[in-house]
């Protein structure tokens, strides 16, 4: 078995010093007898692009569920801006700034991309009208959408008030993404954003991540796309087996040592 030196170096030495934004400590969650983490630690720092990798069955869904309120850990701690916080459920996640956007997408196909930038956070208008009539602000939730997409420099998407079943599978899920961007203030989690898209329609939603990670938003990507992930991210958390085998970088690894780290090939 292959011995892989696993020392990760980062621009600057930023995660030598600074604080991370979301960190997990010692995460375990078992189903049963079937463990799903087994002391799991991760770090994400402000302005970057951590990528999760792993096997099917290494436990990145249910990571990612730990941190995003979906699942309670059994042991271990999660911390945000290095303060420990408890989610029990993803309106948790939520209101503490940590948006997800799951491979199903969660939009709604009859509604204009307006509507589904504010799916659930619908804006009222002032006064009567909005206070007792319960009426929605559609002028004041269309323009801020319009600004939204400008600000992301999504330009696929000219026409808020076009329905979401009238798009691509790539302008889904950048409606999907920009709403993630608009709420998540603290943390962006992304899971398979590139699946069952074209070429095209991937380069697009990589231009995306980019854009956030340089607007300073911390992004989690987790994808089976090893060219992806080398492509975008700043580091990559390699999840075997329920445990985090390796943090690596693309700077410090070859896509081949990560596959090889990943399946028990090398050796962390």
């Amino acid at each position: 078995m292959t011995t892989i030196d696993t020392t990760t170096t980062t621009d600057d030495d930023v995660t030598a010093s600074a604080t991370p934004v979301l960190q997990a400590r010692g995460l375990v969650k078992t189903f049963g007898r079937v463990v799903g983490l087994d002391g799991v630690d991760l770090e994400l720092y402000r302005g970057e692009v951590l990528a999760i990798i792993g096997d099917n069955g290494a436990g990145k869904s249910t990571l990612i569920k730990c941190l995003t309120g979906a699942e309670i850990p059994d042991e271990g701690e999660i911390l945000l801006d290095g303060e420990r916080v408890h989610f029990k459920r993803p309106q948790d996640a939520r209101a503490a700034g940590i948006e997800t956007v799951y491979q199903t997408l969660a939009v709604a196909p009859s509604l204009d991309i307006a509507s589904n930038l504010f799916l659930g956070r619908e804006v009222r208008r002032k006064g009567f009208l909005g206070s007792v009539l319960r009426m929605t602000d559609r002028a004041g939730m269309r323009e801020r959408a319009r600004r939204e997409l400008r600000d992301l420099g999504i330009s696929t998407l000219q026409d808020v008030t076009v329905p979401v079943e009238n798009l691509s599978g790539g302008q889904r899920q950048a409606v999907a993404v920009a709403r993630a961007a608009a709420f998540g203030s603290k943390v962006v989690v992304l899971d398979e954003p590139t699946a069952a898209l074209g070429v095209r329609e991937s380069g697009q939603v990589l231009e995306l991540v980019r854009t956030l990670r340089d607007n300073g938003v911390p992004v989690i990507i987790i994808s089976h796309n090893m060219p992806h992930v080398f492509e975008i991210a700043d580091r990559i958390h390699v999840q075997r087996l329920g445990r985090r085998a390796a943090t690596i970088t693309p700077r410090s690894h070859s896509m081949t040592e990560a596959v090889a780290i990943m399946t028990g090939a090398a050796e962390a």
